[in-house]
């Protein structure tokens, strides 16, 4: 910052700086003043750009200590509010619009169906500040009663999310209060016994569908999310090295899993569409964003329990198995899960357990039946000696 250069008029200096517009230099003058027993200072204007002098700015200077002016940050300020009150028109509807000019394609398709299906019609026309608790609350009451917790709180949060949104940008004012979300237990591991298995097999094989049953296997096969069976693609697929790429998984950067032979040979059966880059497409060929209708037929017809998922169920049956094998350390099926932490992989800790305990079971089994025989030989030889 250049240095500051006194002027006749007590409070008011000048610096020197370019012109805006033209060659050579002017001089930019400042107001120094104390009000409410604070030292403040403000620029007065340009010498040139503003025909600003020293006695112009001495006068500046005096109206702000009067309060008859206000400062450039008050003016700032008040354009603000004013920018928010007009804002403060702007319905959910429209903050939703805006939101998705700023995002990228990724979870979008998603978060689009949660809003079509559950916050347009409860606050799609309201404008956030006219959002009272009550309104929340009997959307979340009304969604549990046939919702999960899990997709509950995650149209609760795309509706906070839009919001902070809005008041970020000066869209809109903020909520007065915190939406409450439903505790959400993700504890639970599916699982399925033998018989259970077979049933799910047969009914896969009997099913009619192009793409349930193929995707349900391919859950057990690989154990890939639901969301990355639809957005998966044939270029994604590397048949040569035998791996699947993982492009914007959940959790973050992509990754890539082994294609096991099971996986390999169903793909190579799948029929593919034309028009299409989607292995498992939906409508148009564009990518899926639902297959619940089609997949709970064949949990139906293998006689599932009614709460098993039957996508997410089975991504936790590939990892039980995978877990209880005892041929599978925990770091290992983290990196074929995609878990971003251990944490997450810890729930099939005691699967792991499990088959280690059997192991070493086994080991003092094969002892015992040696010494056993050990012993046997051993009576043999007295009982010959004693005959002698």
């Amino acid at each position: 910052m250049s240095k500051r250069h006194k002027t006749d008029y007590p409070g008011v200096f000048f610096r020197q700086a370019d012109r805006i517009g033209a060659k050579g230099t002017e001089k930019v003058f400042y107001v120094v003043y104390k009000k409410n027993g604070k030292v403040f200072e403000e620029k007065a204007g340009r010498q040139y750009k503003d025909a600003m002098t020293p006695a112009r700015a001495a006068t500046i200077r005096g109206e702000l200590i009067e309060g008859k002016r206000m400062s450039r940050k008050e003016i700032k300020a008040k354009e603000a509010a004013l920018k928010v009150a007009e804002a403060d028109k702007q319905t959910v509807s429209d903050l939703w619009d805006e939101y998705k000019k700023n995002r990228s394609i990724k979870g979008l398709v998603t978060d689009q169906n949660r809003f079509d299906n559950y916050i347009k019609h409860n606050f799609g026309d309201i404008e956030p500040k006219n959002i009272i608790p009550l309104d929340v609350d009997r959307l979340r009451l009304k969604l549990l009663k046939k919702k999960s917790p899990g997709t509950v709180k995650n149209v609760l949060e795309l509706l906070r999310r839009i919001i902070n949104f809005g008041v970020k940008k000066n869209l809109c004012s903020g909520l007065n209060f915190t939406i409450e979300m439903p505790r959400v237990d993700n504890i639970k591991t599916e699982d399925l016994t033998s018989e259970q298995l077979k049933s799910l097999l047969m009914a896969i094989e009997k099913d009619t569908h192009t793409h349930a049953g193929a995707m349900m296997l391919m859950t057990l096969f690989t154990g890939l999310r639901r969301g990355e069976l639809f957005k998966l693609e044939w270029q994604h697929v590397d048949f040569d090295r035998g791996f699947i790429n993982i492009v914007d998984p959940k959790g973050g950067p992509d990754q890539r899993v082994p294609l096991n032979d099971a996986a390999r040979e169903l793909l190579r059966s799948h029929p593919r569409t034309k028009k299409s880059q989607f292995i498992f497409p939906g409508r148009g060929g564009r990518q899926r964003v639902d297959i619940n209708k089609a997949v709970n037929e064949i949990k139906k017809q293998a006689g599932l329990p009614k709460d098993f998922r039957p996508l997410h169920g089975l991504r936790h049956v590939y990892a039980s198995m995978l877990a209880s094998s005892g041929q599978v350390d925990l770091y290992t099926l983290q990196k074929l899960l995609t878990h971003k932490s251990p944490q997450m992989t810890q729930r099939y800790a005691h699967l792991r357990d499990s088959a280690l305990k059997e192991a070493s079971e086994l080991a003092g089994s094969i002892i015992n039946q040696t010494k056993s025989e050990t012993d046997k030989e051993d009576k043999i030889t007295k009982l010959n000696g004693s005959k002698k």
